[in-house]
């Protein structure tokens, strides 16, 4: 005895979960198309769909800002042991606002470019 076939589900458009919105095409009233030359100095990005369907909008390219260079922080006891002082050296450094450094709740912690910084001006010469 065989069972009965049964047809594919019909596929259903997915819903949006919960937080999202449905995704719509944004229209950009006014963007410059095909048809219309883009404002001068403006570079816009090629974005044209497939024959028989219309144009999608056009947006100006944006420039992105430079990465920025990481940054590496250190706590007082790792400069102390760097420079070979105390904790409470380092501390009075941060303190007197001759050591940069940024407080992090009760803590703090000192970027690695302010120790060399640092040692750097400390440095001098014996004649």
């Amino acid at each position: 005895m065989s069972l009965p076939q049964r047809s594919p589900a019909p596929v259903l458009p997915r819903q949006a979960t919960y937080g999202q919105r449905p995704y719509t095409r944004p229209t950009v009233p006014g963007a410059p198309s095909a048809a219309r030359p883009a404002p001068a100095g403006v570079r816009l990005q090629p974005g044209f769909a497939p024959t028989g369907q219309r144009p999608m909008a056009v947006r100006p390219v944006t420039e992105r800002p430079a990465p920025r260079p990481a940054v590496s922080f250190l706590t007082v006891a790792e400069v102390a042991a760097i420079m070979r002082v105390s904790k409470m050296t380092v501390y009075r450094l941060v303190h007197g606002g001759e050591m940069a450094a940024v407080r992090v709740g009760r803590s703090f912690r000192v970027p690695e470019t302010a120790v060399r910084a640092y040692l750097a001006d400390a440095r001098t010469d014996v004649a």
